[in-house]
């Protein structure tokens, strides 16, 4: 299950910084120390919140000074159904295009639900 949460986060992160590459804005990536200063300790969520996990956070700084970045959350303590939609959570502070779709500014929370076959 972490192996899969990881990979979310790591192929979301990996489309918006080519989002964010693509489109020339990106000044440069977040170090370690400035993801410190950034990322929330806690994300809020559906009335309620859980610890972020900075060591899984990633983003970049937009040539305009603006953030974007991503981090997982510890939804462990909650339902199977919160935690297969809050894994992670992404704030930017600019428009995003990815993919042709236009996000706006401002925090989401995302999951994935592993679907079987039988």
């Amino acid at each position: 299950m972490q192996n899969n949460r990881l990979s979310a986060v790591g192929f979301v992160v990996a489309a918006l910084f080519s989002a964010g590459l693509a489109q020339n804005v990106a000044q440069h990536l977040l170090s370690p120390e400035e993801l410190k200063k950034v990322v929330p300790t806690e994300f809020f969520f559906a009335a309620q919140k859980a610890p972020t996990q900075p060591r899984n956070a990633s983003g970049f700084e937009t040539a305009a000074g603006k953030f974007t970045f991503a981090a997982l959350v510890d939804a462990s303590g909650y339902s199977t159904a919160i935690q297969q939609k809050y894994q992670g959570m992404l704030i930017t502070e600019s428009k995003l295009n990815i993919g042709g779709s236009e996000l706006l500014p401002g925090a989401y929370g995302f999951g994935f639900a592993l679907i079987s076959s039988s």
